[in-house]
Protein backbone atom coordinates (compact mmCIF):
# COMPACT_ATOMS: atom_id res chain seq x y z
CA UNK A 1 0.00 0.00 0.00
CA UNK A 2 1.64 3.47 -1.21
CA UNK A 3 1.98 6.46 1.23
CA UNK A 4 -0.09 9.20 0.38
CA UNK A 5 1.77 12.02 -0.96
CA UNK A 6 1.20 15.60 0.70
CA UNK A 7 -0.81 17.86 -1.60
CA UNK A 8 0.94 21.81 -2.31
CA UNK A 9 -1.99 24.28 -0.92
CA UNK A 10 -2.24 27.38 -1.76
CA UNK A 11 -3.13 30.50 0.87
CA UNK A 12 -4.17 33.92 -0.20
CA UNK A 13 -4.49 36.52 2.00
CA UNK A 14 -5.98 39.89 1.50
CA UNK A 15 -4.23 43.09 2.38
CA UNK A 16 -5.49 46.87 2.23
CA UNK A 17 -3.90 48.51 -0.73
CA UNK A 18 -2.47 51.13 0.77
CA UNK A 19 -0.42 48.96 2.95
CA UNK A 20 0.88 47.49 -0.03
CA UNK A 21 1.17 51.26 -1.66
CA UNK A 22 3.51 51.95 1.64
CA UNK A 23 5.64 49.35 1.66
CA UNK A 24 6.66 49.71 -1.53
CA UNK A 25 6.90 53.59 -1.66
CA UNK A 26 8.57 53.47 1.93
CA UNK A 27 12.52 53.57 0.95
CA UNK A 28 11.60 56.40 -1.53
CA UNK A 29 9.90 58.54 0.56
CA UNK A 30 12.79 58.32 3.28
CA UNK A 31 15.28 59.25 0.71
CA UNK A 32 13.59 62.12 0.19
CA UNK A 33 12.82 63.54 3.53
CA UNK A 34 16.70 62.50 4.68
CA UNK A 35 17.63 65.24 1.38
CA UNK A 36 14.91 67.19 2.28
CA UNK A 37 16.40 67.55 6.15
CA UNK A 38 20.17 68.34 4.02
CA UNK A 39 19.10 70.97 2.23
CA UNK A 40 17.54 72.34 5.25
CA UNK A 41 20.76 72.12 7.28
CA UNK A 42 23.01 73.12 4.85
CA UNK A 43 20.71 76.05 4.12
CA UNK A 44 20.78 77.22 7.97
CA UNK A 45 24.46 76.92 8.59
CA UNK A 46 24.70 79.06 5.01
CA UNK A 47 22.36 82.00 6.83
CA UNK A 48 22.85 81.52 10.43
CA UNK A 49 26.82 79.59 10.52
CA UNK A 50 28.21 78.39 14.10
CA UNK A 51 30.22 80.92 16.07
CA UNK A 52 32.87 79.45 18.17
CA UNK A 53 32.44 79.93 21.73
CA UNK A 54 35.16 82.57 22.76
CA UNK A 55 36.78 83.60 26.20
CA UNK A 56 35.45 86.60 27.75
CA UNK A 57 38.00 88.97 27.35
CA UNK A 58 38.31 88.24 23.60
CA UNK A 59 34.68 88.86 23.14
CA UNK A 60 35.28 92.77 23.68
CA UNK A 61 39.07 93.14 21.56
CA UNK A 62 38.59 95.19 18.62
CA UNK A 63 37.94 94.17 15.38
CA UNK A 64 40.02 97.61 13.90
CA UNK A 65 41.67 99.96 14.66
CA UNK A 66 39.23 103.47 15.55
CA UNK A 67 41.50 106.40 14.15
CA UNK A 68 39.14 109.00 15.20
CA UNK A 69 39.29 107.47 18.82
CA UNK A 70 42.94 107.37 19.11
CA UNK A 71 43.27 110.80 18.04
CA UNK A 72 40.92 111.99 20.56
CA UNK A 73 43.09 110.24 23.33
CA UNK A 74 46.05 111.59 22.03
CA UNK A 75 44.79 115.20 21.50
CA UNK A 76 43.32 114.97 25.32
CA UNK A 77 47.25 113.30 26.70
CA UNK A 78 48.77 116.37 24.50
CA UNK A 79 46.25 119.04 26.48
CA UNK A 80 46.90 117.32 30.05
CA UNK A 81 50.62 117.41 30.06
CA UNK A 82 50.78 120.68 28.53
CA UNK A 83 50.74 124.06 30.75
CA UNK A 84 52.43 127.68 30.93
CA UNK A 85 52.53 129.70 34.37
CA UNK A 86 52.02 132.73 32.07
CA UNK A 87 48.71 131.31 30.82
CA UNK A 88 47.24 128.78 32.98
CA UNK A 89 43.46 130.05 31.79
CA UNK A 90 44.82 128.33 28.40
CA UNK A 91 45.22 125.01 29.25
CA UNK A 92 41.61 124.97 31.38
CA UNK A 93 39.88 126.17 28.26
CA UNK A 94 41.77 123.73 25.80
CA UNK A 95 40.44 120.83 27.90
CA UNK A 96 37.05 121.90 28.31
CA UNK A 97 35.70 120.62 25.52
CA UNK A 98 36.61 116.93 26.97
CA UNK A 99 35.32 116.92 30.60
CA UNK A 100 31.50 118.56 30.46
CA UNK A 101 30.13 118.09 33.63
CA UNK A 102 31.63 114.69 34.44
CA UNK A 103 35.45 115.63 35.45
CA UNK A 104 36.60 117.94 37.65
CA UNK A 105 38.07 121.46 35.94
CA UNK A 106 41.46 120.75 34.33
CA UNK A 107 40.85 116.86 34.53
CA UNK A 108 41.74 116.73 37.89
CA UNK A 109 45.54 118.02 37.53
CA UNK A 110 46.47 121.17 39.32
CA UNK A 111 50.09 122.31 37.89
CA UNK A 112 52.45 124.04 40.18
CA UNK A 113 52.62 127.43 40.57
CA UNK A 114 55.24 128.96 38.47
CA UNK A 115 55.84 125.88 36.22
CA UNK A 116 55.75 125.10 32.79
CA UNK A 117 55.80 122.09 30.32
CA UNK A 118 55.16 120.81 26.80
CA UNK A 119 54.36 117.86 24.92
CA UNK A 120 56.88 117.84 22.12
CA UNK A 121 55.61 114.47 20.80
CA UNK A 122 52.62 111.59 21.41
CA UNK A 123 51.13 108.35 20.20
CA UNK A 124 48.81 105.77 21.05
CA UNK A 125 51.54 102.42 21.64
CA UNK A 126 48.80 100.20 23.06
CA UNK A 127 45.06 99.34 22.95
CA UNK A 128 42.60 97.33 25.03
CA UNK A 129 38.77 96.85 24.67
CA UNK A 130 37.44 96.14 28.20
CA UNK A 131 33.40 96.60 27.27
CA UNK A 132 31.98 96.84 23.53
CA UNK A 133 32.81 100.34 22.33
CA UNK A 134 35.32 101.52 25.17
CA UNK A 135 39.02 102.13 24.52
CA UNK A 136 41.29 102.05 26.96
CA UNK A 137 44.80 103.49 25.13
CA UNK A 138 48.08 103.92 26.54
CA UNK A 139 49.79 107.07 25.37
CA UNK A 140 53.55 107.85 25.24
CA UNK A 141 54.02 111.49 25.49
CA UNK A 142 57.20 113.14 25.22
CA UNK A 143 57.97 116.12 27.50
CA UNK A 144 60.41 118.87 27.78
CA UNK A 145 60.45 118.70 31.86
CA UNK A 146 59.41 115.19 32.93
CA UNK A 147 60.57 112.93 29.88
CA UNK A 148 58.89 110.13 28.34
CA UNK A 149 55.52 109.34 30.16
CA UNK A 150 52.68 106.89 29.57
CA UNK A 151 49.31 107.87 29.58
CA UNK A 152 46.11 105.52 29.81
CA UNK A 153 43.01 107.19 28.41
CA UNK A 154 39.66 105.60 28.72
CA UNK A 155 37.07 107.06 25.41
CA UNK A 156 33.61 105.86 25.02
CA UNK A 157 31.64 106.08 21.30
CA UNK A 158 28.33 106.63 22.27
CA UNK A 159 25.07 108.05 19.88
CA UNK A 160 26.50 111.51 20.52
CA UNK A 161 30.11 111.09 19.41
CA UNK A 162 33.59 110.40 21.76
CA UNK A 163 34.05 111.38 24.78
CA UNK A 164 36.12 110.11 27.88
CA UNK A 165 35.28 107.85 30.39
CA UNK A 166 36.92 108.82 33.73
CA UNK A 167 40.48 110.29 34.69
CA UNK A 168 43.67 109.20 33.11
CA UNK A 169 46.33 107.51 34.85
CA UNK A 170 49.86 107.53 34.38
CA UNK A 171 51.46 103.55 33.80
CA UNK A 172 54.51 101.96 32.85
CA UNK A 173 55.47 101.14 29.44
CA UNK A 174 54.38 98.30 27.69
CA UNK A 175 56.42 95.00 28.35
CA UNK A 176 59.56 95.03 26.05
CA UNK A 177 62.89 93.16 25.83
CA UNK A 178 66.63 93.87 23.98
CA UNK A 179 67.15 93.52 20.37
CA UNK A 180 67.50 90.20 18.42
CA UNK A 181 68.57 89.14 15.02
CA UNK A 182 66.15 88.88 12.13
CA UNK A 183 64.48 85.82 11.56
CA UNK A 184 65.76 84.51 15.25
CA UNK A 185 68.71 82.36 15.77
CA UNK A 186 70.80 79.20 13.79
CA UNK A 187 70.48 80.90 10.07
CA UNK A 188 72.49 79.18 7.35
CA UNK A 189 74.48 82.06 5.71
CA UNK A 190 74.53 82.17 1.48
CA UNK A 191 77.37 79.95 0.36
CA UNK A 192 76.83 80.85 -3.65
CA UNK A 193 78.65 83.80 -4.79
CA UNK A 194 76.26 84.19 -7.71
CA UNK A 195 73.79 84.67 -5.20
CA UNK A 196 75.27 87.13 -3.20
CA UNK A 197 76.79 89.44 -6.29
CA UNK A 198 72.75 89.64 -7.65
CA UNK A 199 71.98 90.50 -3.95
CA UNK A 200 74.87 93.11 -3.49
CA UNK A 201 73.85 94.67 -7.12
CA UNK A 202 69.90 95.06 -6.10
CA UNK A 203 70.61 96.56 -3.04
CA UNK A 204 73.00 99.00 -4.46
CA UNK A 205 70.45 100.15 -7.37
CA UNK A 206 67.93 99.93 -5.27
CA UNK A 207 69.54 102.12 -2.23
CA UNK A 208 70.38 104.24 -4.97
CA UNK A 209 66.94 104.87 -6.62
CA UNK A 210 67.85 103.38 -9.72
CA UNK A 211 64.50 101.40 -11.05
CA UNK A 212 66.02 100.78 -14.62
CA UNK A 213 69.47 98.90 -13.97
CA UNK A 214 67.49 97.34 -10.71
CA UNK A 215 65.22 95.90 -13.45
CA UNK A 216 67.67 93.53 -14.71
CA UNK A 217 67.98 91.99 -11.77
CA UNK A 218 64.26 91.27 -10.96
CA UNK A 219 62.12 88.21 -11.60
CA UNK A 220 58.79 88.59 -14.31
CA UNK A 221 55.99 90.40 -12.33
CA UNK A 222 57.87 91.54 -9.41
CA UNK A 223 56.50 95.04 -7.79
CA UNK A 224 59.24 96.90 -6.65
CA UNK A 225 58.66 100.80 -4.54
CA UNK A 226 61.93 102.88 -4.16
CA UNK A 227 62.83 103.60 -1.38
CA UNK A 228 62.36 108.18 -1.01
CA UNK A 229 66.00 108.74 0.46
CA UNK A 230 68.83 107.92 -1.78
CA UNK A 231 71.42 106.30 -0.32
CA UNK A 232 75.12 104.58 -1.40
CA UNK A 233 75.64 101.14 -0.41
CA UNK A 234 78.97 100.74 1.53
CA UNK A 235 79.00 97.14 2.62
CA UNK A 236 76.99 93.88 3.20
CA UNK A 237 77.66 92.64 6.23
CA UNK A 238 75.58 89.05 6.51
CA UNK A 239 73.56 87.44 3.70
CA UNK A 240 71.64 84.30 5.35
CA UNK A 241 68.99 82.19 3.98
CA UNK A 242 65.46 83.16 6.09
CA UNK A 243 63.45 80.70 7.66
CA UNK A 244 61.72 78.56 5.26
CA UNK A 245 62.21 78.96 1.86
CA UNK A 246 63.25 81.51 -0.77
CA UNK A 247 64.14 84.38 0.77
CA UNK A 248 67.15 85.73 2.03
CA UNK A 249 68.01 88.10 4.98
CA UNK A 250 70.83 91.01 3.81
CA UNK A 251 72.47 93.42 6.39
CA UNK A 252 73.90 95.96 4.58
CA UNK A 253 76.01 99.61 5.39
CA UNK A 254 74.69 102.64 3.82
CA UNK A 255 75.34 105.98 3.72
CA UNK A 256 73.06 109.58 2.56
CA UNK A 257 74.49 112.13 0.82
CA UNK A 258 74.70 114.36 4.33
CA UNK A 259 77.23 111.31 5.29
CA UNK A 260 74.82 109.45 7.61
CA UNK A 261 75.45 106.15 8.05
CA UNK A 262 73.14 103.15 8.28
CA UNK A 263 73.32 99.74 9.32
CA UNK A 264 69.95 98.24 7.23
CA UNK A 265 68.51 94.63 7.10
CA UNK A 266 66.42 93.43 4.19
CA UNK A 267 64.50 90.73 3.33
CA UNK A 268 64.18 89.51 -0.29
CA UNK A 269 62.56 87.25 -2.23
CA UNK A 270 64.68 85.03 -4.38
CA UNK A 271 63.78 82.60 -7.53
CA UNK A 272 66.80 81.10 -9.62
CA UNK A 273 65.54 80.73 -13.28
CA UNK A 274 67.02 79.14 -16.20
CA UNK A 275 70.39 79.00 -14.19
CA UNK A 276 70.45 82.56 -12.65
CA UNK A 277 69.29 84.49 -9.50
CA UNK A 278 66.54 87.06 -9.82
CA UNK A 279 64.70 89.05 -7.23
CA UNK A 280 61.03 89.14 -6.70
CA UNK A 281 60.45 91.30 -3.96
CA UNK A 282 62.60 93.48 -1.82
CA UNK A 283 61.41 93.93 2.35
CA UNK A 284 57.64 94.98 1.11
CA UNK A 285 54.76 94.39 -0.91
CA UNK A 286 53.41 97.30 -2.45
CA UNK A 287 50.30 96.06 -3.27
CA UNK A 288 49.45 94.84 -0.37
Amino acid sequence: MSATQPRATVTITTRPLWRIRLARELPRHLLHALATVGLLASARVAIDPPRPSLPAALLHRPAAADLAAEGYATLFARRYLTWEARDPQAREEALAPYLGAGLAQGAGLQPPAGSEQRVQWAQVVQEREPLAGEHVYTVAAQTDTAGLLYLTVSVSRTNAGLTLVGYPAFVGAPASGPARAAGGVHLREVSEPALSAVVVRALRNYLAGSATELAADLANGAQISMPGLALSLQSLQSLQWAAGAGAVLAVVQAEDRRGAQYTLAYELNVAREQGRWEIAAIQMDPDA
